[in-house]
């Protein structure tokens, strides 16, 4: 990919970028109430239905937290209160970065475009983008879109508001089912996968493998 110089590189946000703490806020909130075994098994519930919650119309994110986590505790057979959600929702703006992100991004940036296309409410990202240590050409986010992300419609939107296609980026991210897939059925050929443990290596989408973004200057050959 080092011959290929896009327009843009985009960036999946929370997870990639961001430390993603949802199951440090569950393990918060549940952890007396269940045993290791149990948690494991909560956690795992609240990541799948916090996507399942993002596949349908838009609504806002701390309605998908509230319902997702509601559905939680009841599969879980653990206690729900409306506050635990809200509390929940509160956490993501505090949250920072990878300790390999601020480093990494600075160098692409120095060369290429960076933007972000974040499953986030415009309220949220901007104190998260602040700690990342570089500057953003464009932060988009499933609020404007009016789509998150697996959807199609949210890359769209990105493509529209950068007078761009896929042929012209490198989409970037640690997420196969929120981003990749949709980018390698979008027609975005450059992509890149960073291994934060996440999700399994599925090569059948077609990406450059990094272990975290201090790699991916040398992406770029930089």
């Amino acid at each position: 990919m080092s011959a290929f110089k896009p327009k843009y590189v985009t960036f999946d946000c929370y997870g990639t970028l961001i430390y993603f703490a949802m199951a440090d806020a569950a393990r918060t909130l549940y952890g007396e109430r269940l045993n290791e075994p149990r948690m494991q098994q909560f956690l795992a519930d609240f990541a799948a239905y916090r996507l399942d919650e993002v596949l349908g119309a838009w609504k806002p994110y701390e309605e998908v937290v509230y319902n997702a986590l509601a559905r939680t505790c009841r599969r879980n057979d653990v206690a729900f209160r409306p506050e635990d959600a809200r509390w929940v929702y509160e956490q993501v703006p505090t949250w920072g970065p990878h300790p390999d992100v601020p480093a990494g991004l600075a160098k692409v940036a120095k060369e290429i475009p960076l933007v972000i296309l974040s499953n986030a409410m415009d309220a949220q990202i901007p104190s998260n983008v602040a700690k990342l240590g570089a500057p953003f050409h464009a932060v988009y986010t499933a609020e404007q879109a009016g789509a998150y992300k697996p959807r199609f419609k949210a890359f769209e939107y990105m493509f529209d508001m950068l007078g761009c296609g896929p042929e012209d980026i490198v989409h970037c991210s640690s997420s196969f089912r929120y981003d990749l897939m949709s980018a390698h059925d979008l027609g975005i050929t450059h992509k890149v996968w960073v291994n934060r443990g996440h999700e399994p290596a599925n090569p059948y989408y077609g990406y450059v493998e990094i272990k975290d973004i201090s790699g991916l200057p040398g992406v770029f050959g930089l």
